[in-house]
Order: C-alpha cells, then structure tokens, then sequence
C-alpha cells in the first residue's frame, strides 16, 4: 500500500497518473465499473487494484473495491477487515445486495470482501444477483473497481469483464509470456469486454526518470 505508506514517491506518483488516465477515459466513455485483473497468479492485480481505489479516495472520490476473487481473496488482509459476510453471501442469495460493505479507514474508501469462498465461484459471479448488487451499488460512488482471479486461471474473470463497463489488465514484465499475454487478450475480447488498458508491473525506468523525486 505505498500510496499510503509513501504517498510523495515516485511509484505513488505513477497511481495518481493511472488515476488520471482512467479519469480521462470515464469522461469519454461513462463507465463505473471496472474490473482489475491479469494473465497469471503472481502479477500484482490486488496491490494494483488496492493502490488505485486508494489514490481515487485520497482525491475526494467515493469508491468501492469488491474482491470478486472467491478463490483466493485477499483485500481483507491487505484493509485489516472482517470477512466473515461478502460477495459470496450476496451472491448465494443468502444476505441482502449491500450487506457486507465496510467502510476502511481511509475517507471516501469501502470494501466489500469476499465472504466465505465457494465451491461454486464461476456459477455465483454469472447469477443474476451479481446484476442487482451492480445496480444498486452504481448509485452511491464514483466508481467500482472489481479485484478478480487471473484470466486464464478461471473463466470469473471474463463473467466480470462482460458484466462491467471496463477492463484493466496488469502485465508483470520479465515474467508474464507473450504467449499468455496474447491468450488473455483473445479472451477479453471474446468476452466481449472493454479493454481500458494494460499497466506495465515492475517495468523498470532509467534513473534520470527519478530525478524529480530524488
């Protein structure tokens, strides 16, 4: 969470320029909802998708993160919550759309977690409660961001993306495949999702790039 731990370096800088650009394309295209992922495990999709609904709270904005990974959920570890309640409750029909939401300690910030996880993630993501929690949810932030499991690990993420107003994908360079990276373009595109973007992960840059932040 280095946009809270070290909010004036050069890496925070470089999610408050993602927030930007994302904000350019919400102006063109309307969206509210989008969905965080990768190719593989392993390449930052939940800390990208965690430092980027924080840097839209710090600007004043009002966000929801869902971790839409029943699999391996992480966002109640990195937010410190209780997940004993979430999107899998919600989407078993088993609570109401909006129980489980969690205000963070940082203003502007709430969470839905995943709940207890499923035997059945593909199924629950693809229900028709997934649509009535995106509804009732639109109306009170800014924007949605979906924390989802790597595309070509498990078909939730293409659910998502084809439910969604957008898609961002997060390439670990120097250890995602060009191979995969092209397989997971030809699945969003078959989802018939909205690809927003590509973050470039660990991509490194000349040291006279810092020199602002030296």
């Amino acid at each position: 969470m280095i946009t809270l731990s070290e909010k004036n370096s050069y890496i925070a800088e470089q999610f408050r320029t993602i927030r930007a650009n994302i904000k350019f394309i919400q102006e063109e295209q309307k969206f509210k909802t989008a969905v965080i992922t990768s190719s593989i495990p392993g390449e930052g999709k939940s800390t990208n998708a965690a430092n980027i609904a924080v840097v839209f709270a710090q600007e004043g904005k009002k966000v929801l993160l869902i971790d839409a990974d029943l699999r391996k959920p992480t966002m109640h570890y990195t937010f410190r919550l209780q997940n004993e309640f979430g999107l899998s409750n919600i989407l078993s029909g088993l609570s109401k759309s909006n129980f489980g939401i969690q205000e963070t300690l940082i203003d502007g910030l709430d969470i839905l977690t995943s709940g207890p996880i499923p035997h059945n993630p593909a199924e629950l993501l693809a229900s028709t409660y997934l649509d009535i929690l995106l509804e009732e949810v639109r109306s009170n932030y800014h924007i949605i961001i979906f924390d989802t499991p790597p595309i070509l690990a498990a078909s939730d993420a293409q659910i998502l993306a084809n439910k969604c107003d957008g898609t961002i994908l997060i390439a670990n360079i120097g250890y995602v495949k060009k191979w995969e990276l092209e397989k997971t373009n030809a699945s969003i595109h078959a989802s018939k999702a909205n690809l927003l973007g590509i973050i470039l992960n660990n991509y490194k840059l000349a040291k006279s790039s810092y020199y602002y932040y030296e």
